[in-house]
C-alpha cells in the first residue's frame, strides 16, 4: 500500500514480452522516486538461473520473481503473456493489460495512477 505497482507476468521467450522491457526499464528510473514499485514475473520453465542470466544481460532494474500456476491463479487466472496489471496506492487493480500495448500510451497510464 502506499504505492503504485505494476506487475508484469512475462517469459524470457515471449517476443512481446521483451519488448515492452526497455520500456519498463525507463519507467523504473522515471517514477521510481515518486511511488513506481515493478515486478516481473518470469513463468519461464528453465529455471531462475536462466532468467536471472536474461536480467542481467538486458540490464533490468527492477525486482524479478519465478512465477507459476499459483501465481496466475492469484491474479484471477489469464492465458497470455505478457499480462500486466497495474494496481493504485490503495491496493486495487486500476488495469489489466493482456499483451503488449505501446509503451507511450501505457507510461500515461502509469502517470496518471501516480
Amino acid at each position: 500500500r502506499g504505492k503504485v505497482v505494476l506487475i508484469d507476468f512475462w517469459a524470457t521467450w515471449c517476443g512481446p514480452c521483451r519488448t515492452e522491457i526497455p520500456g519498463y526499464i525507463e519507467m523504473q528510473k522515471k517514477y521510481g522516486d515518486q511511488g513506481l514499485v515493478i515486478i516481473g514475473v518470469s513463468l519461464d520453465q528453465k529455471g531462475p538461473k536462466h532468467v536471472k542470466k536474461f536480467v542481467e544481460e538486458n540490464g533490468m532494474n527492477y525486482t524479478v520473481v519465478m512465477g507459476d500456476d499459483k501465481a496466475i491463479d492469484a491474479f484471477g487466472g489469464f492465458d497470455v503473456i505478457p499480462t500486466t496489471f497495474l494496481i493504485g496506492r490503495d491496493g486495487k487493480i486500476l488495469h489489466q493489460k493482456n499483451g503488449a500495448m505501446e509503451h507511450a500510451e501505457y507510461e500515461a497510464l502509469v502517470k496518471k495512477a501516480l
